[in-house]
Parts: C-alpha cells; sequence; structure tokens
C-alpha cells in the first residue's frame, strides 16, 4: 500500500489546504487506499525526510522501490497508474495534464504570493503599496480561468486530475474572499468540493488537526 507523509498538526489548522490533500483526494477518486505517517516540522528537516524529500516538505509518496515528492508529480503517477483522472482519449489525456501544470505553474504562485503577504507583511512599509499590485496579478489570472471555463463543469469534459489540482488551489483564496466576485469559479470549486471524493479526503486531514489539537 502507498505510503504519504502528512504534517502531525497542520498549519491551515483543519481548512484542507495543506499539500497532502491534493494527494488523500487523488486517491479517493480512483478508490486506492493509502497509508499516512504523519511528521513534525523538526523531523521534516531530519535526514531520514530529507531523503525522501531535498527541501524537507510534504507531502511525499511512496510505494515500494519509488519515492516521489511535488505533489503535482505524485497525483499525475496516481493517475497514469489508476483510472479516473484521466482520459483514456491521448489528445484529451494530454489536455488534462496540460491543465495540471498550468493549476501549479501559473495559477498558483501569484496566489500564494498574495496569501503570504497577507499573512507575513501587513506591518511592513511596501505593504499598502505592493497589495494592489499582488491582488491584480491574481484577477488577472482569475479572469482568464473564468474566461475559458465558461459555462462548463470542468476544464476539459469529465472531471480530470487537472481539475483536482485547480480546485485545491483556487481553495486558497477562501479566506479572501475574491472569489466571490468571479461566480463562474466560485460554482466551479464548490461542483469539486461537494465530489464524494474530496468529502473523504477533507473529513481525513480534518481528523488529523482534530487528534492533534485535543492531545
Amino acid at each position: 500500500m502507498p505510503t504519504i507523509t502528512a504534517f502531525a498538526n497542520s498549519p491551515d489548522r483543519g481548512r484542507g489546504q495543506a499539500r497532502d490533500m491534493r494527494l488523500r483526494w487523488a486517491f479517493e477518486e480512483v478508490g486506492q487506499p493509502y497509508d499516512v505517517r504523519l511528521v513534525s516540522f523538526a523531523e521534516m528537516k531530519q535526514p531520514a525526510h530529507l531523503a525522501l524529500h531535498p527541501f524537507g516538505q510534504i507531502p511525499t509518496f511512496e510505494d515500494g522501490d519509488l519515492v516521489l515528492f511535488e505533489t503535482g508529480a505524485i497525483v499525475l503517477h496516481i493517475a497514469e497508474h489508476h483510472d479516473g483522472l484521466l482520459p483514456k482519449d491521448a489528445n484529451a489525456r494530454s489536455r488534462a495534464i496540460a491543465w495540471m501544470f498550468a493549476a501549479l505553474n501559473t495559477m498558483e504562485p501569484p496566489l500564494v504570493e498574495l496569501g503570504m503577504a497577507m499573512l507575513t507583511e501587513r506591518d511592513k512599509s511596501w505593504y499598502e503599496a505592493r497589495l494592489p499590485l499582488l491582488t491584480d496579478r491574481v484577477r488577472t489570472r482569475l479572469g482568464e480561468l473564468s474566461r475559458h471555463l465558461g459555462g462548463a463543469d470542468w476544464l476539459e469534459g469529465a472531471f480530470s486530475a487537472g481539475d483536482l489540482l485547480m480546485v485545491t488551489v483556487l481553495r486558497r483564496l477562501h479566506a479572501s474572499r475574491i472569489l466571490d466576485d468571479y461566480p463562474t469559479l466560485s460554482s466551479y470549486v464548490a461542483r469539486g468540493e461537494s465530489r464524494p471524493a474530496f468529502r473523504r479526503a477533507f473529513d481525513a486531514q480534518l481528523a488529523v488537526f482534530t487528534a492533534a489539537s485535543a492531545g
């Protein structure tokens, strides 16, 4: 059974935004059981974990002799070895994979930069001047994605790994409420969150935080 690593005490406080959520959701979509090994922040920087993830982060993936890091690579591996996350048609499959890259390389960086600024830079002299620039970058990407999605339920036909990653990226905007200004994308995220596989993954991650808080 494959094993992934996750935060023993997640900083997202059970909101389903830690990146192991992406792996949990992928496993649930394809019906593949998996194990989870919880690691502390201190353990993430120790040699044993660094041997799995050279940057000392989570999640990692272990299955026999195979060890992977980076959520995009792991979700792609899961999708390629189990039915349910990539289309059978070769061209549609390639487009779904392209959306996986778009989610992580085009959409996520400006969202993360905005989120980190709002979290860590509010007391800095440059914050008020920088915030509109960061917000405009995010809104540009959201507008482009919304126009492409239009009235479709998913990015390219049926739900795919591209949608799985895109929804997890867009969920980063829940706290800022920016997504409320893009009803097409708000509905898109809600569709993703309503999938039974998402709910199972969310509940599994929330259970870890709940247990850690109780302890």
